[in-house]
């Protein structure tokens, strides 16, 4: 009889699926998880093989794939290939995927976008950028079985509205703004919430005011989760590396030693550290 194809994809999972519903009861019993980007098939067997409980398909492909200098420029069908290419590769982390710039200006722009994200792509999961103004977006969404992570802080694709990557939050009355937009967005059914760059003590305030996980980069270890690009991890990205980064290739003698450590290091509370803090 001739034996069925293999791939190095098909391998047995060695856990069960992580779902948001996973994610929530991780929050409860504070247990943290990391989140690692991956833009290919390659990468997303990689991180799922160290533990990645969430693989972010991030627009920031813009940067380190595309070599732009923000990432305005990435356009859905971008998004869309990328993320079906990790879906290739991942049976088991939860397929978080960027909705790219000026992709969910309404309500069923954002819902288009979305399905086209999770049927075409493979997404579990979308994430958008901005406050309380996409409540009833969020909320049409997630009426609709479409789970999503709301973006706050700094928000890269308003970089230009912004003046350049700058931390958010730290005056009191943009910290209220914050902590308020949070809680909007939950209430209308966000499943997830991601902050960037913003102070420490307000991420950890945000932590406790939420009964969704909050996922941080540069915004200290008292979320419930941290994200980073794996290019920035593994010391890929030309340049100067993100504050809030470290190189965790540094030592190692390979890429699956490197995400390992990476994701002990969140798991432990051991990154991010005092210094990775950006404010």
């Amino acid at each position: 009889m001739p034996q069925a194809e293999h791939t190095m994809y098909q391998e047995q999972p060695i856990r069960k699926p992580v779902t948001v519903t996973t994610l929530a009861k991780m929050k409860r019993a504070r247990e943290k998880f990391a989140v690692l980007t991956a833009y290919d098939a390659s990468f997303a067997a990689l991180l799922e093989a160290a533990g990645v409980e969430v693989i972010l398909v991030g627009d920031s492909l813009g940067m380190v794939i595309q070599g732009q200098r923000t990432t305005v420029s990435v356009t859905l069908e971008n998004m869309i290939y990328h993320t079906r290419m990790v879906a290739q590769g991942c049976s088991t982390s939860l397929l978080m995927a960027d909705m790219p710039f000026a992709s969910y200006t309404t309500v069923d722009q954002a819902m288009y976008s979305a399905a086209r994200l999770m049927q075409d792509g493979g997404a579990h999961i979308v994430k958008l950028e901005g406050g309380s103004w996409l409540a009833e977006t969020v909320y049409q969404m997630s009426r609709h079985g479409i789970p999503v992570c709301a973006h706050l802080g700094l928000l890269p694709q308003s970089v230009h509205k912004l003046g350049g990557y700058k931390v958010q939050g730290r005056e009191e009355t943009a910290a209220r703004q914050i902590m308020d937009e949070a809680l909007a967005l939950q209430e209308a059914g966000a499943d997830i919430a991601l902050v960037e760059c913003i102070p420490a003590e307000l991420a950890a305030r945000l932590t406790e005011a939420l009964s969704i996980p909050l996922i941080g980069i540069g915004a200290g270890a008292g979320c419930d989760a941290q994200v980073l690009v794996s290019y920035d991890i593994l010391g890929i990205t030309p340049g100067r590396r993100p504050k809030f980064s470290k190189n965790f290739l540094s030592g190692y003698d390979s890429l699956q030693a490197a995400v390992d450590a990476y994701v002990r290091a969140v798991k432990s509370g051991e990154f991010p550290g005092p210094e990775h803090c950006t404010a």
